[in-house]
């Protein structure tokens, strides 16, 4: 099948086979000026790595932008949409990958791993030992989750079924959640739980949804968990609950700021467990998303509408910018 494909990174090998016999091209670099240049010519984008505004302005062939997942903050959704431009993305499909992230890093702060396993190696057998004095289950606690989308779902089933945790869940409606879930408002949520997890999309409502104030809020010996986004987290005032010692620790995997800088406060904690950006990300994770995204692909590519349209909205001025379709 005919037709430029461009991604802003490699694909799995699968869902590079399946666009075979199309004109796959891989970005040389990410910053704004090359995405912008080199996707000029491209029928179908596949991202995984946020895209400037300016790619959909000026003459271009873009059909469509199809996200490599399920969020859909590295794509400039009303820009797409006010040029014409398809949006799409491949939801739920590395929702177990990121619920299973939760229950080890949740683990891995309980059963303190990262200082264990760094006094082990440096000072032996007994100082590694020590820290298992220290340690708690996981069973008996309570799991709060924000967010109860795919993730917030899956991680539900395994925290319940897997560990008999009590799950407490929030979403915007708070309505047909699971049976085992017992619904809260966000603040109460924060309140009553052992282990809070961040398993929201970002959107204006949820940017700086996990505040000073709901951090001070949370029970003393807690954990904190990031999947979500970097943004809808206070960072320095994560940093100030870390200092102030309140908090059993916090397991991150999205900042306000990516790649974390080096030199940031939060790598000084050994109750912090700082991962980049990869909760979502497993061989087969990467096979369904990648085989996800060139599947719709394909289907644009074919003349028809992406399963997961994301800008319903767009058609018409779609449809006028390619009439023979």
């Amino acid at each position: 099948m005919s037709g430029v494909v461009y991604s802003t990174h490699h694909l799995h090998p699968e869902a590079a086979e399946l666009l075979a016999k199309t004109d796959l091209r891989i970005a040389s670099a990410l910053d704004a000026e090359t995405l912008t240049r080199e996707s000029r010519d491209a029928d179908v984008i596949i991202v995984r790595a946020p895209l400037p505004p300016e790619i959909f302005s000026g003459q271009h062939h873009i059909r469509a932008a199809i996200r490599h997942g399920a969020g859909l903050d590295m794509i400039p959704v009303e820009a797409a949409t006010k040029a014409g431009v398809l949006v799409a993305n491949v939801p739920a499909v590395n929702a177990r990958s990121v619920a299973e992230h939760v229950i080890f890093a949740s683990l891995a702060l309980l059963r303190r791993f990262r200082m264990m396993d760094r006094d082990l190696r440096r000072q032996g057998w007994l100082a590694g030992r020590e820290h298992a004095n220290h340690t708690h289950e996981l069973a008996g606690r309570t799991i709060g989750i924000i967010g109860m989308g795919a993730v917030g779902r899956q991680l539900a089933a395994i925290a319940h079924h897997g560990f008999g945790l009590t799950v407490v869940g929030n979403s915007r409606t708070n309505r047909h959640l699971p049976d085992f879930v017992l619904a809260a408002s966000v603040d109460n949520l924060v309140a009553e739980s052992d282990i809070v997890v961040l398993a929201c999309p970002l959107t204006p409502e949820t940017t700086g949804l996990m505040s000073r104030q709901r951090l001070a809020s949370m029970k003393e010996g807690a954990i904190l968990v990031n999947v979500s986004r970097g943004a809808v987290l206070d960072e320095a005032a994560l940093v100030d609950a870390l200092r102030a010692g309140r908090l059993l620790g916090a397991a991150l995997d999205v900042f306000a700021t990516q790649p974390l800088s080096p030199d940031h406060p939060l790598f000084t904690f050994d109750n912090v467990l700082i991962t980049p950006h990869m909760a979502g990300i497993t061989e087969e994770s990467m096979i369904r998303m990648g085989t996800g995204a060139a599947n719709e692909a394909l289907r644009v590519l074919a003349g028809h509408l992406p399963v997961n349209l994301r800008n319903p909205g767009v058609v018409g001025h779609y449809r006028q910018r390619f009439p023979e379709e």
